[in-house]
């Protein structure tokens, strides 16, 4: 604890909806300088607004940027180091759990493309300028100073999700590239900068729903939460880390299979949802 600073330097991608917003919010009220992405401009601004206008006097930034791109991604770091100077937290969770979920025989080629780009080549680009920017920050020894996370799939992870082929190829794909990631800063005997996953389990956004079945929200009653109640208990873990590796979870895999085993149960039955489907008020 004693080697956080007061105010952190935070970049997150995707941060204008969902979990990346309901972080950013998080690292703001902490009383951290943030940094955020999204490819949409309205959405942009309507999230800027909405963090400026919730915590005031915040230092918060963004810019449109689909980091599938080449060129926009490394712009975007670019752009992040010039408004932080120094980058203590960045956090990958830009991503795409695809517009349907079918077998892959029945899934568009473009968005099979447009899921694995975004995910993992996204992710790779990102990670590669990222890592530049901060070793240019490290002096490569001592307790590690600059974080980088990305979101990726466990092997639990990978057999629970109930999203397309394409979706959770590529997150546990994500995980690998995390593992080699440090790999490859061990290698070079870097001590500065670690390399997490970074687990929030199923949070209930709309990228969760998208062409969700009934089956599949009744299954969201038991295993998701908001993105606001993961936000709150993930953000102070990250600020406070430590160590160069490790997962950071909003809960232990043993509390996720016991929660998906209770469902079977009637556990949580209509949290969120009612035996229709539909989304009830709470």
């Amino acid at each position: 604890m004693s080697n956080v600073p007061q105010s952190l330097g935070v970049v997150i991608t995707g941060g204008t909806a969902g979990l990346g917003l309901a972080m950013a919010l998080e690292f703001l009220r902490a009383g951290d300088r943030v940094v955020i992405c999204g490819r949409r401009k309205v959405q942009l601004d309507e999230a800027l607004q909405q963090l400026q206008m919730a915590v005031s006097s915040c230092e918060v930034y963004g810019m449109v940027c689909d980091i599938s791109d080449p060129e926009q991604a490394t712009t975007f770091v670019d752009f992040a180091v010039s408004k932080l100077g120094i980058i203590h937290r960045w956090i990958n969770n830009a991503g795409t759990a695809g517009r349907m979920r079918r077998p892959l025989w029945q899934l568009d080629p473009h968005d099979i493309d447009e899921t694995c780009r975004t995910n993992l080549s996204g992710s790779m680009m990102v990670c590669a300028a990222v890592l530049k920017a901060m070793l240019r920050q490290s002096a490569g020894d001592g307790q590690p100073v600059y974080h980088l996370f990305n979101m990726g799939f466990s092997s639990a992870g990978l057999r629970s999700s109930p999203t397309s082929v394409a979706h959770r190829a590529s997150k546990r794909a994500v995980a690998l590239m995390s593992e080699l990631l440090l790999e490859e800063l061990e290698r070079s005997s870097n001590r500065s900068i670690g390399v997490h996953e970074l687990s929030p389990g199923l949070v209930l956004t709309e990228l969760l729903l998208r062409d969700a079945t009934i089956e599949h929200k009744r299954f969201f009653n038991a295993m998701a939460e908001t993105a606001e109640t993961v936000a709150a208990r993930l953000v102070p873990a990250i600020r406070r880390i430590d160590k160069r590796d490790g997962a950071v979870r909003y809960q232990p895999v043993i509390t996720m299979l016991l929660r998906l085993v209770a469902s079977r149960f009637g556990y949580r039955k209509e949290r969120f949802f009612d035996s229709g489907g539909m989304r009830r008020n709470n």
